[in-house]
């Protein structure tokens, strides 16, 4: 797991986010840019989340989906198209 600096000041993710957006884009080096940004960004976010989530609720489906605020039948078609259904 990362370590956190507790006395760096915390960014909203979205910061994060913008930060990758642009070192990806300038890793481009004047290539075309992929078709589906989109749902590449969703899907190289969520995987992530997804694992987070069921971690810091110790698997326990139920409080996973309710923390991400979808039901758990939603979070187990997700779980299971990233082959990580338990």
């Amino acid at each position: 797991m990362t370590q956190i600096d507790p006395d760096a000041e915390a960014q909203p993710l979205s910061h994060y986010v913008g930060a990758s957006l642009d070192r990806y884009f300038d890793s481009l080096n004047g290539c075309a840019p992929p078709r589906d940004l989109y749902q590449m960004v969703l899907e190289q976010v969520e995987k992530p989340l997804l694992e987070r989530v069921l971690d810091y609720n110790e698997g326990n489906q139920s409080r996973a989906a309710q923390m991400l605020g979808i039901n758990r039948g939603t979070l187990r078609k997700k779980l299971r198209s990233y082959a990580l259904d338990r």
